[in-house]
């Protein structure tokens, strides 16, 4: 049987499999998950690819407490190059759980997609890398490494402190982080280039206690009204994030994102305009895009009459490919402290800073890829860029300057990932698998 066929006639153990580790809550997030749950999926991961030869496979403690799952997996002939496959088993937690039209911690197709926190981003990247392996027989022409780390989703970087303190653990020729994906269903992709991110929460301070917004309103400072003045400047009229002292006329001069598919995709209503004055990839790959998280302060109902004495926002700066991280977040920080009204008290507390990442693409494992996704696919091979962000590739690009990082996966458009009713279409997984086991085949070709 060849491995085409192969691999398509284990996609029903492979939905059984996912389902199992759809049901693990693994949100590494105490405050919201028990621990149990992600120490369940990362046993479980263990546990799979244990039994496709990873004998080493063990867990191993990142500085944030969270555990990977790391393994290697070496083959008969002693020249073969590395392959280090990545990917997380932890979630984002399901939000609103209402908003989901089916159980989000329950496996569930429905017209031909299977939906579930994590079905796509990122346990059905799991699912395809060991589907890949296992449609190979064993004859696995390659060394292969394993990271599937717990805590990706969090952004505590807990993997990204082991590499840079383990570097031999993953010294790699290739390294495919399976954590993005497609254009769309069947139109294969790697991401080429990934946004960095700053995370801050701003805090407003006014007064010491709430006020009677009859007897005090119209003299007393409010701070919600501070807070919001002070959100507001971050954006233009167009819609072009205002971050003084931050470049937001980049351009993008990879692949194309039309308008009307964007809108599609990202189920705008009708009438609402999209953001900016560049192009759609100018303004989600290019640009720096500031997104308010959340805020503190009142809800409307059980609200009163009373005028708001401290209120605090949760902000997420994406920073393009050629701007630094660090001096986004200071200018941030100072656009905020600078636009603050009527003298409040401004206080802001950094969440996270990650790099932004730039693919070096004319090397011989893009090379295999570009070929293993157009037989797989059945279609040539374009290059994305991710509005996301993934630190981590960062590192591995600084610590492993000789090897070729490959971004690709199963998360196209329409499987809504961070929102309700993320899913994943099968088909992607399945090829997806087909990629990576015919990638293997070929750069073991190439670098042997």
């Amino acid at each position: 049987m060849d491995l085409r066929s192969t691999i398509a006639d284990r996609m029903t153990g492979a939905r059984e499999e996912l389902a199992e580790l759809v049901a693990f809550r693994s949100v590494a997030d105490p405050r919201q998950y028990p621990t149990e749950e992600c120490s369940r999926a990362a046993h479980w991961v263990l546990d799979k690819f244990a039994a496709l030869g990873f004998a080493d496979a063990r867990l191993e403690e990142t500085p944030d407490g969270s555990f990977a799952v790391v393994g290697t997996r070496p083959c008969a002939d002693p020249n073969a190059p590395t392959v280090l496959l990545y990917s997380h088993y932890d979630v984002q937690p399901p939000l609103d759980d209402s908003a989901w039209r089916t159980p989000p911690f329950e496996l569930t197709e429905v017209a031909g997609r299977w939906f579930g926190r994590g079905s796509a981003d990122c346990k059905g990247n799991i699912l395809a890398q060991l589907l890949a392996i296992r449609g190979l027989d064993g004859d696995v022409p390659v060394n292969l490494k394993l990271v599937v780390e717990g805590s990706e989703e969090q952004g505590t970087g807990g993997l990204e402190a082991f590499v840079a303190s383990n570097p031999d653990t993953f010294r790699a020729d290739a390294i495919l982080v399976c954590d993005t994906g497609n254009a769309a269903v069947g139109r294969p992709a790697v991401t080429a280039s990934l946004r960095g991110m700053v995370n801050v929460v701003v805090t407003v301070e006014a007064m010491a206690t709430e006020l009677h917004s009859g007897m005090f309103g119209g003299a007393a400072p409010d701070a919600l009204a501070a807070l919001v003045a002070m959100l507001a400047s971050l954006r233009d009229s167009q819609g072009n994030t205002t971050v003084t002292g931050l470049d937001n006329t980049q351009s993008w001069s990879g692949e194309p994102y039309s308008p009307e598919q964007f809108r599609a995709d990202a189920a705008v209503l009708d009438g609402v305009a999209l953001l900016g004055d560049g192009t759609v990839s100018d303004m989600i790959w290019a640009r720096p895009a500031i997104t308010v998280l959340g805020i503190d302060c009142a809800s409307v109902t059980g609200s009163t009459a009373a005028i708001t004495p401290r209120a605090a926002a949760r902000l997420n700066l994406r920073v393009p490919p050629g701007m630094s991280p660090t001096e986004a977040h200071d200018a941030l920080v100072e656009h905020l402290a600078a636009a603050a009204p009527w003298g409040v008290h401004v206080t802001t507390k950094t969440e996270a800073i990650g790099s932004p990442f730039q693919a070096t693409t004319d090397g011989p494992a893009y090379g295999a890829m570009a070929a293993a996704m157009q037989e797989a696919y059945g279609t040539p091979m374009s290059l994305l860029g991710q509005g996301g962000s993934i630190p981590l590739c960062t590192v591995f690009a600084d610590t492993y300057p000789q090897a070729e990082v490959i971004l690709l996966g199963v998360e196209e458009p329409l499987a809504l990932i961070h929102a309700p009713n993320e899913s994943v279409d099968p088909s992607e997984i399945q090829a997806l698998a087909l990629t990576i086991a015919l990638f293997l085949q070929r750069f073991a070709t190439l670098r042997g």
